[in-house]
């Protein structure tokens, strides 16, 4: 049965009307929330506000490497630190170094641009901060809906975004109903907030319906991999931080890694892999992996039985894209009836390598444009109060100076290097050219036959390890008997063109062995046909972005699907 159809003869849905329905409960759907409650109790007004969170729970779904700066944090809640807040670990020491296949050289410090400094921030877990930031909003009085995931989005007569719809529960593989059929529900706002984060699949819609991005850059994207390791305490240095570029990415590949000594004895360590690769051969997840074998890193994971050093062990594994565009690739973030904060739009500050700071800054920003109309009686309409907001806040400034970072990795590693040095510590951001981008990050892969194979080491199962038990470790999980939420357009061009063409690239830069080619029997010989692992999907949305053809959509699954992430 079409939703059409299960509308048709199960419907109307149940419906329930708030002042402002935010989509998504991360860190700048939460920080939406939050601000519009401490409006409302400053203003002694009443406003009704629900989150919708397709995790198990606040923080289920959260990846980020990551180092915070709790400038906007503070901004939102000044007394953080005396309510709890999990940021412990501050930054004791930065590290930029470029890695040959067995060197390294890192940069001295006093010539580190202020982008890679990161004295005053912390290193957090992001998952972790998100649930807090949950608590307090609860606390509140924000209405939190976890394992309900947003699938439609609804529209009045006149075209504004009226709210959403979540998805049908109980719906089988072959799409007819089971026994445990629960219709979706509507939540109707008089603003609707996306936060989705990166390449939300609504998001996604609303950028096409509206044409937000008719006036930027397209959408940059990378893929961070990353992972949590327990070491020995003679490795661990609480509160340095590592950042590396190079080896083994090849000098005309954007990519880059971190290794951050967190609290606990633990470490997390990922790589960003740019999303414009060119050769379809190439594998982020196997190039994290590689990345690991350096000397430089294996140090601090490897034993030494002669130092009565024990082995590191790996307990944590997950990934997720991020935008990478920055200022130029920003679409308009309004529309009639809502707004997209957050990596929803793509504030990411790629030269810092955060975007939490950003997320609850455009957050907070969204919740003071969308309280003032509701106060003036207004709904529906363009909160055309929160972009210009934006263009007068410290995070426009910060962004600004950032703006073509990632676009002179397009002439190189090293043209980049020297560019994005003389820019960031010799003009302090003060840029009197601008670089722009004109081809989306799947228009990049070159056919196979003009590329090189690229043949990466079998994981040893102590340093590198394979797909599957890292998608263990990520403790996702998804109801075997429903539709597949990663949907094809036309089943026949995964083989025909992207296999043919391409070499298959869906097979290498899906992180979580979603996607597999295999023979078909049914044809016989040598024919192949695409088996799509969907139970395995991590909710990077890398296919969505990467697949050549644009024929892999991701939408959402069955609330609480997915990731269950800890301490990630």
């Amino acid at each position: 049965m079409t939703n059409e159809e299960i509308l048709s003869a199960h419907g109307p849905r149940e419906s329930m009307e708030y002042d402002v329905v935010i989509v998504g409960g991360g860190p700048a759907g939460l920080s939406t929330a939050i601000r519009l409650k401490q409006l409302a109790a400053q203003h002694e007004k009443e406003i009704s506000v629900v989150v919708l969170e397709k995790g198990s729970e606040p923080g289920a779904h959260i990846l980020s490497g990551a180092i915070m700066d709790p400038k906007a944090l503070t901004e939102l809640i000044p007394n953080w630190k005396e309510l709890g807040a999990p940021l412990n670990q501050p930054v004791t020491d930065d590290a930029m170094v470029f890695l040959g296949e067995k060197s390294s050289f890192r940069t001295p410090n006093f010539v580190l641009p202020q982008c890679f400094q990161n004295h005053g921030n912390y290193i957090v877990s992001l998952g972790n901060v998100t649930r807090w930031l949950s608590e307090q909003a609860e606390a509140l009085g924000v209405e939190i809906f976890p394992g309900f995931a947003a699938a439609e989005v609804l529209y009045n007569d006149n075209g504004s975004v009226k709210g959403v719809a979540t998805g049908n529960m109980g719906v089988g593989k072959d799409h007819e109903l089971t026994g445990e059929f629960q219709l979706g529900m509507e939540l109707l706002g008089k603003y609707t907030v996306f936060a989705e984060g990166a390449r939300g699949s609504l998001g996604r819609q609303l950028i096409a319906r509206f044409k937000l991005d008719a006036d930027c850059d397209p959408q940059a994207y990378g893929l961070g991999v990353k992972e949590v390791w327990e070491i020995d305490p003679a490795r661990h240095q609480p509160g340095f931080v590592l950042h590396t570029a190079g080896w083994p990415m090849d000098a005309d590949t954007y990519g880059g890694a971190f290794l951050y000594h967190a609290e606990n004895n633990t470490v997390s360590l990922g790589f960003i892999t740019g999303l414009d690769y060119s050769n379809p051969y190439l594998s982020p997840f196997e190039e994290f992996q590689r990345w690991k074998t350096h000397p430089n890193i294996r140090w601090y994971l490897e034993g030494d039985e002669s130092k009565g050093i024990k082995p590191g062990k790996r307990i944590g594994y997950g990934a997720r894209a991020v935008t990478a565009g920055g200022l130029l690739s920003l679409p308009k973030t309004v529309f009639p009836g809502g707004a997209m904060v957050g990596c929803e739009a793509g504030y990411m500050n790629v030269s810092r390598i955060k975007g939490s700071h950003a997320a609850i800054k455009t957050g907070m920003l969204a919740a003071e444009a969308a309280f003032d109309a509701i106060a003036a009686g207004r709904q529906h309409d363009e909160l055309t109060a929160y972009p210009k907001a934006f263009e007068a806040s410290w995070l426009y400034t910060e962004l600004n100076k950032a703006r073509n970072f990632k676009a002179w990795f397009k002439k190189g590693l090293t043209t980049a290097t020297l560019m994005n040095g003389i820019e960031q510590f010799v003009l302090k951001g003060n840029i009197p050219w601008t670089l722009h981008r004109d081809k989306p990050d799947y228009a990049s892969l070159k056919p196979a036959a003009e590329c090189k194979p690229i043949v990466y080491p079998k994981p040893d199962g102590k340093l590198t390890f394979d797909r599957l038990s890292s998608v263990f470790i990520s403790n996702t999980n998804h109801a075997e008997n429903q539709p597949a939420h990663l949907t094809l357009k036309d089943a026949s061009v995964p083989v025909n063109i992207n296999l043919a063409k391409y070499a298959g690239p869906e097979q290498r830069y899906c992180p979580a062995g979603v996607y597999e080619f295999v023979p078909d029997e049914a044809k016989g010989g040598n024919a192949q046909r695409l088996q799509i692992n969907a139970q395995n999907c991590v909710h990077c949305k890398t296919c969505d972005i990467k697949d050549p053809t644009q024929n892999i959509v991701w939408i959402p699954p069955e609330g609480g699907g997915g990731p269950n992430y800890s301490g990630m």
